[in-house]
């Protein structure tokens, strides 16, 4: 009998030569390589961020908590600023 490799191990018979048998040995997939080459949009911003609320001094009485300016103005999840 000669030695052909396994049934279901590592090589399944066809042998581990060339360059999956070198050290090092990382194949990049091909489509990774066509993305890496696309220019990258400049300038993108995600459209998912909310600027912050602007509310004035005066609008806001002393002592008033951020959660009871949210459920007065319905003001929901966003920033308040206090000006």
């Amino acid at each position: 009998m000669v030695g052909r490799g396994g049934k279901h191990a590592k090589t399944s018979g066809r042998g581990g030569k060339g360059q999956t048998a070198r050290a090092g040995n990382k194949r990049r997939p091909e489509l990774r390589d066509i993305i890496k080459k696309l220019p990258k949009n400049r300038g993108y911003s995600f459209k998912s961020k909310k600027k912050p609320f602007v509310v004035g001094a005066d609008k806001i009485a002393k002592g008033e908590k951020f959660s009871e300016i949210r459920k007065r103005l319905g003001i929901k999840g966003r920033k308040i600023v206090i000006k």
